[in-house]
């Protein structure tokens, strides 16, 4: 049997700034329409949950009040960014922030079996890390790898992997950076993913690198202007479909609400300050 995930990602909700939230509420009535097995949401679930924790607490409620079946992973805006990144000004992810998140969301790490295939969800921020959680989500990749079978590996995690080839040098903050990236595809290497599944750019784009599918989902919540960010792919909200099928085989689409508005941050400048 089809196991259908709805991949969400970048919903950016809070209830004090909820100049997002109507467009998670469109997302939601057409997911109840269509009943997905799993709801996974891929990070950045909270306008600003690494900061304030009542973001990350309305986040949660928003979900819940959706009625389906949802796993999260977080994103740098919900218990902040990679610690690599710290110097550029960044919140950067802390045992005391990931705590938080974990009371709201769960795991933020995990493992789901379905028939044909195996779903590892990361915490893309402990990537490369000195938190001892760092060191569990190695051997929970290891673990989940060693013992695949004949599955199929899909692997989601909130940034995407790089933009065109792995050996991407630079360091920009839109994708893994260069030395966790290498740790994490030697992991892997034994069990290569069959689907890498993103967010956190805000762009749709569905591509074939390195042997992978590489899926990034847009924001349910805005784009962001040409002039601050390059064009990926598709600047478009919406949310991606992932068929996954017993025998190996998987489809992912975009799909786009019809009458949700596709917002622009520069037009808010109360969520983040004026870009």
């Amino acid at each position: 049997m089809t196991f259908r995930i709805a991949q969400i990602s970048d919903t950016h909700l809070s209830a004090e700034k909820p100049f997002f939230v109507g467009n998670f509420e469109r997302i939601g009535e057409a997911l109840r329409a269509t009943g997905p097995d799993l709801v996974l949401n891929s990070g950045d679930i909270s306008l600003s949950g690494e900061s304030k924790e009542s973001d990350l607490s309305a986040a949660r409620a928003l979900h819940e009040a959706m009625g389906l079946p949802v796993r999260f992973l977080p994103g740098n805006h919900d218990l902040g960014d990679s610690q690599d990144l710290a110097a550029h000004g960044a919140a950067v992810i802390t045992d005391e922030r990931r705590a938080r998140y974990l009371a709201h969301f769960g795991p933020d790490f995990w493992t789901l079996d379905v028939p044909g295939w195996r779903l590892l969800a990361l915490n893309a921020q402990l990537l490369g890390s000195d938190l001892a959680a760092a060191v569990d989500q190695e051997d929970a990749i290891a673990e989940a790898t060693a013992s695949l079978g004949a599955r199929k590996l899909a692997l989601f995690l909130h940034m995407p992997l790089f933009d065109k080839a792995a050996d991407e040098p630079a360091m920009t903050g839109r994708f893994v950076d260069p030395a966790p990236r290498r740790a994490l595809l030697a992991r892997l290497r034994t069990a290569a993913p069959a689907l890498i599944a993103s967010g956190h750019i805000h762009q749709y784009r569905d591509s074939w690198l390195d042997g992978a599918r590489h899926v990034w989902a847009p924001s349910t919540g805005y784009v962001i202007p040409d002039r601050i960010q390059p064009i990926y792919g598709l600047k478009q909200v919406g949310f991606v479909e992932h068929r996954l099928e017993p025998d190996g085989r998987q489809e992912s689409r975009l799909v786009q609400v019809p009458g949700m508005p596709t917002l622009n941050i520069a037009d808010f400048p109360e969520a983040y300050g004026a870009i």
